[in-house]
């Protein structure tokens, strides 16, 4: 089993920063991908960032150059630099992992004032 425990969510005023974090526990494989999604009310769950265990990343249009995905694979940790927060950007980020099966966290919710 795994278990995602994201963290660092909060309320911030437009052009602030966030930085969130997701650690990851139990059985983790030494290759996956883990990654950042995201849902608004009354929107699907979208893709924002994902970084596989190599470094390679990859990031929604909305938000390159404004958001940074990072690991460490000796702690199983994800995290996401948000920077020039927008009000669009307000949502429930959820942590994703992807060996074999797909893991989700509980979310953690962030929200851009204007």
């Amino acid at each position: 089993q795994v278990q995602l425990v994201e963290s660092g969510g909060g309320l911030v005023q437009a052009g602030g920063s966030l930085r969130l974090s997701c650690a990851a526990s139990g059985s983790i494989f030494s290759t996956n991908v883990m990654g950042w999604y995201r849902q608004a009310p009354r929107k699907q769950r979208e893709m924002v960032a994902f970084i596989t265990s190599g470094g390679s990343t990859n990031y929604a249009d909305s938000v390159k150059g404004r958001f940074t995905i990072s690991r460490d694979n000796a702690k199983n940790t994800i995290y996401l630099q948000m920077n020039t927060l927008k009000p669009e950007d307000t949502a429930v980020y959820y942590c994703n992992l992807v060996q074999i099966k797909t893991y989700w966290g509980q979310g953690t919710q962030v929200t851009v004032s204007s």
